[in-house]
């Protein structure tokens, strides 16, 4: 006997056979039992979610000899006839290949006559997008007001082609695609009946691929059960598919919070080895990151899957800065893939403008102000004295450009130095170890990631015991989350061996806080680099020799230099 591939095979024959739609289903089948009917139904959505299907099944309901039902028995001459596609009132038509207003016409000339067998003559037309404009003014009248024994069942993937007169003259399902965990689960329940051995990881990535079309899936199982001889393992589907192992892209998330290129590189060469999807890569990644971005900014409880435990470290040691520009860095790497010849350096290309875009003070935050820096794979140190910021200059030929912006990073001037605050009241009672301010508390306290970014948006006003009462600046008032404020009294009291309860209330002024006396060092280093270029005799005789324009918008100071 032929084979049977397991599209057709598992097509479902009834409403409670197919997978997700609910909300079409519902519908359906209460319109059915209550015998509320419709003369015509337009069924929406991307392939192979089940517009054909659920358009079958319904005639079906409407022909079937035990009456109109919502469970149609599956065994009369109706039903047994729509199944094997030889019902001969149900004209399935395929618009795409019948879009000239002679064939609708032709098939309109039959609308009047009763049908054969059946209840009602059903007209299935798939892809009714495809239709010519003349095609669709010969339709309308007909589909307005068809005789009582008609009824039309319109399938497309495009809506939006069709005019807005036959939208109005038909109840409108959209189909939406599947989730990869409904798609996962369905493929595992087929595997089982069809007595096939699968790893629920190679399901999952069966069910990614398909990207939510059930049909997709189905051959994409048929594909790897053939490739595999008779199994489907994890190995042999990323190797049929050139999908990239999570595994993978998550050491280069971990190698990027590192700053460590060499590692970085040398992930890529292990992905080019199986020759991938760098798109399907690039994808990867961004979801990853915006996964980091919820646990950060909203609730790390929110993130159930095996990869938790190595998705909470990197939102812990990245920036949310980081994250969020990394992930704009992924998704326009996804675009430049179509225009480079080779795909892998496209992809290296991408992770490197990652390393060399980092905010200032590599994947967290700068080290003035509290926070720690990361450099080759370690945080440096907290430092308890910090030299008056010294910047730097390249030559002012390289400076200074005659049609483009200067390519300088600084200038040979001190900048001014910003004046630490004195120690809040009664900071020191009790510590572990003294504090000069609240900057240095929570660097010596090692925060990270979104406990760290709070209370850098935050001073210490008094302290009260255990109690300790923050200012927090407007500009962070998103991070005071029940989960980032716990997160922070958490670490706090680890540091400090003792309870810590922080009450947190919004600042009346703007606050001097870690974060704001760090950006305004970094404005006045920006200010003194400014300065020092714009009055340095080489480039002003650039400028007066060339006609060359220093464009200040373009210089960047250096980060400060820790004593």
């Amino acid at each position: 006997m032929s084979y049977t591939v397991l599209a057709r095979k598992w097509r479902p024959r009834q409403f409670d056979e197919m997978i997700g739609q609910e909300h079409v289903l519902r519908a359906l089948i209460n319109s059915l039992e209550h015998d509320r009917l419709h003369h015509a139904y337009l069924f929406t959505g991307t392939r192979g979610v089940g517009k054909t299907t659920v358009a079958r099944v319904l005639a079906k309901a409407l022909n079937c000899e035990t009456g109109i039902t919502a469970r149609p028995c599956g065994e009369c001459r109706a039903c047994t006839e729509i199944d094997q596609g030889r019902f001969v009132d149900l004209i399935e038509v395929d618009a795409a290949s019948r879009t000239k207003v002679d064939d609708t016409r032709e098939l309109l000339d039959n609308v009047q006559y009763a049908p054969t067998n059946g209840r009602f003559k059903v007209y299935l037309i798939d892809e009714v997008h495809m239709l010519s404009t003349h095609s669709f003014n010969a339709l309308l009248k007909t589909l307005e007001e068809p005789p009582p024994h008609v009824k039309f069942l319109l399938a497309t993937t495009d809506p939006q082609k069709l005019p807005v007169t036959v939208l109005s003259r038909c109840l409108q399902f959209n189909l939406k695609r599947l989730a990869p965990e409904a798609l996962a689960g369905h493929l595992e329940r087929l595997c089982q009946a069809e007595e096939v051995a699968a790893e629920p990881r190679a399901l999952g990535l069966l069910a990614a691929a398909a990207k939510g079309s059930v049909r997709d899936s189905l051959s994409l199982l048929d594909q790897a059960i053939a490739y595999g001889g008779g199994r489907v393992s994890t190995d042999e589907v990323a190797e049929m598919l050139g999908s990239i192992d999570r595994d993978q892209i998550l050491r280069v998330l971990e190698a990027l919070a590192r700053g460590d290129g060499r590692s970085l590189l040398a992930c890529v060469a292990v992905m080019d080895e199986r020759a991938p999807d760098y798109d399907a890569g690039l994808q990867a990644l961004a979801e990853l990151l915006q996964r980091i971005a919820v646990m950060q900014l909203v609730d790390a409880g929110l993130e159930e899957s095996p990869e938790r435990e190595a998705l909470q470290g990197l939102a812990e040691t990245l920036s949310p800065e980081a994250v969020q520009l990394y992930y704009q860095i992924a998704l326009l790497g996804r675009r430049e893939l179509e225009l480079a010849d080779a795909q892998r350096g496209a992809f290296e290309m991408t992770l490197l403008r990652m390393l060399a875009m980092q905010p200032a003070g590599g994947p967290g935050l700068a080290a003035d102000g509290g926070v720690a820096a990361q450099s080759g794979g370690h945080r440096a140190a907290p430092s308890r004295a910090t030299a008056p910021p010294e910047v730097t200059t390249a030559s002012p030929t390289e400076a200074v450009r005659h049609s483009r912006p200067a390519a300088a990073r600084g200038a040979a001037a001190p900048a001014r130095a910003a004046r630490a605050p004195a120690a809040p009241a009664g900071v020191s009672a009790g510590m572990a170890e003294p504090a000069a301010d609240w900057g240095r508390v929570i660097a010596a306290a090692g925060l990270r990631g979104a406990a760290l970014q709070l209370a850098s948006h935050c001073v210490l006003q008094a302290r009260d015991g255990s109690r300790w009462r923050l200012a927090l600046d407007a500009a962070g008032a998103h991070m005071n989350t029940a989960n980032i404020r716990g997160k922070l009294e958490q670490e706090l009291s680890a540091h400090l061996g003792e309870p810590v309860e922080l009450v947190i209330a919004q600042a009346g002024r703007p606050a001097p806080t870690p974060a704001r006396q760090q950006a305004e060092a970094r404005d006045a280093r920006l200010q003194a680099a400014r300065e020092a270029l714009a009055a340095d005799p080489n480039v002003r005789a650039l400028e007066e020799t060339f006609d060359a324009t220093l464009h200040l918008d373009s210089v960047q100071p250096l980060p400060p230099i820790d004593s």
